[in-house]
């Protein structure tokens, strides 16, 4: 016999309530809580990231942007909001876009910039546009204080690896003479034989920019 599901329905339920009271109730324990992971960006299904970055208050979004950067601004989207007008928000407003950031406020710069600036180098190791670039600043503006003016320097990383190739061919020249004795004569047809081999030499350089 099933253990009894228990109930909050009054003492005098008619046995239709309570049958549907025990019924839906057992359906419900089949189900599988979704909870934490449903609110854990980097664990929550790619359908539920519009409605986490809802529920989180994140303004800008774009629906073909790559899985990893709707993730990244939905786990940032609360320390950025936290921590509004901060370096650490700057910083966040980048990583969400999946860029490097390297925040300097006025007083950093050589010479020193005017009050209350500050400059961004963002790095990027993917693809940049102009689409990209403007989201930027919409969510630099949001963290930053409304005092604050900005400057943002963007460049493309480029990492891989270099390889050196060559090949060498090495070769003998054998010169073989008819032998020769004093007095003795002989006769008889000269045969002469050659052998050539050529080498190249080629040179591989990374494309330039």
């Amino acid at each position: 016999m099933s253990e009894r599901i228990p109930s909050l329905l009054p003492a005098n339920s008619s046995p239709l309530e309570k049958a549907l009271d025990q019924g839906f109730g057992q359906l419900l324990e089949r189900v599988t809580p979704p909870f934490p992971a449903l609110m854990d960006p980097s664990q929550t299904p790619t359908d539920f990231l519009p409605y986490l970055a809802a529920d989180r208050g994140v303004n800008e979004w774009s629906s073909t942007a790559a899985g990893a950067e709707k993730r990244a601004t939905v786990k940032l989207a609360w320390p950025t909001a936290r921590q509004a007008g901060t370096r650490t928000a700057l910083e966040n407003a980048a990583k969400g876009l999946q860029l490097i950031p390297e925040v300097r406020a006025w007083y950093e710069q050589s010479p020193q910039g005017k009050p209350f600036s500050f400059s961004i180098r963002a790095y990027s190791e993917l693809p940049y546009s102009e689409e990209i670039d403007a989201r930027l600043d919409l969510r630099l503006a949001e963290a930053k204080s409304e005092r604050d003016i900005f400057t943002v320097t963007v460049g493309l990383s480029a990492f891989g690896s270099h390889s050196i190739g060559a090949a060498t061919v090495c070769g003998e020249l054998t010169t073989i003479y008819p032998i020769f004795i004093e007095g003795l004569e002989a006769s008889g047809m000269a045969f002469l034989a050659a052998g050539f081999y050529s080498v190249e030499t080629v040179t591989i350089y990374p494309q330039g920019s």
